[in-house]
């Protein structure tokens, strides 16, 4: 397993990236009204990065044919914007990944389109919560099994299930690098995390079971008993203190 540690010079690239990555993810909010297509959602967004002298980092990766993954409701991870239309109710999941300069950053939140009812509500909550759990854990001389440990049992404890089939994730350097960062795991396992690494965190929770499967465009990854699903993700620096959140504005 070969992960990078990063030089001052690399975390200020890295974190250049992470803001904009946090900006975007601020700028579109506004933009997310019902009747608004996916499609416009992800111009709006290629088009911000660009405006600051960055490149959507997605495009392409892989053969992936999007700016960015726009996934919706029972849509886990990895949705490609098409004309569908956003409607009240709707959980519309945004990741944006940034390069600029060589570096880059990685970031999701999942938005509720006008009122949700109470569970869908306890699950943005929840997912979001879990979250900032897992960066507290990102400590020098902690094990990332800490990390994917207290995802786990926050979510569990509230009644949803983590996928297991998808991981967090090395970032700065390569869009992505090692080590991979699953939301599950027992505390005091794993490699020992080190100040310096640039780790891309990133809980997806089910309301229902963390059964997924992927769809025919081999990109769309859905939950397998149509239950919905959220998605929240930081990049992260490693520090001997507090880990330090690059992609939060």
């Amino acid at each position: 397993m070969s992960i990078y540690i990063k030089s001052e010079k690399e975390i200020q690239g890295i974190r250049i990236s992470g803001r904009i990555v946090a900006e975007t993810l601020e700028y579109i909010k506004d933009y997310l009204q019902p009747e608004t297509t996916l499609t416009e959602i992800e111009n709006l967004c290629a088009e911000f990065i660009i405006k600051h002298s960055a490149i959507p980092a997605f495009k392409g990766y892989h053969s992936f044919p999007a700016n960015v993954c726009i996934s919706v409701n029972n849509e886990v991870v990895h949705g490609i914007p098409n004309g569908r239309k956003i409607k009240p109710g709707d959980l519309v999941k945004i990741d944006v990944g940034v390069l600029k300069d060589g570096f880059y950053a990685d970031g999701a939140r999942t938005f509720p389109i006008g009122n949700i009812d109470a569970n869908l509500q306890k699950l943005l909550a929840v997912t979001e919560k879990s979250l900032y759990l897992g960066i507290d854990q990102a400590r020098d001389g902690n094990r990332l099994g800490d990390i994917s440990s207290a995802i786990q049992q926050y979510v569990e404890t509230h009644g949803f299930s983590v996928v297991r089939e998808l991981t967090g994730h090395g970032v700065g350097i390569e869009l992505h690098e090692e080590p991979l960062i699953p939301n599950f795991g027992l505390a005091d396992q794993g490699i020992i995390l080190q100040k310096g690494m640039t780790l891309a965190i990133e809980p997806m929770v089910n309301i229902g079971s963390y059964e997924v499967l992927t769809q025919d465009n081999k990109w769309t990854v859905v939950t397998k008993d149509g239950l919905a699903s959220a998605h929240f993700e930081h990049t992260i620096l490693v520090t001997d203190n507090k880990p330090e959140i690059l992609t939060r504005k």
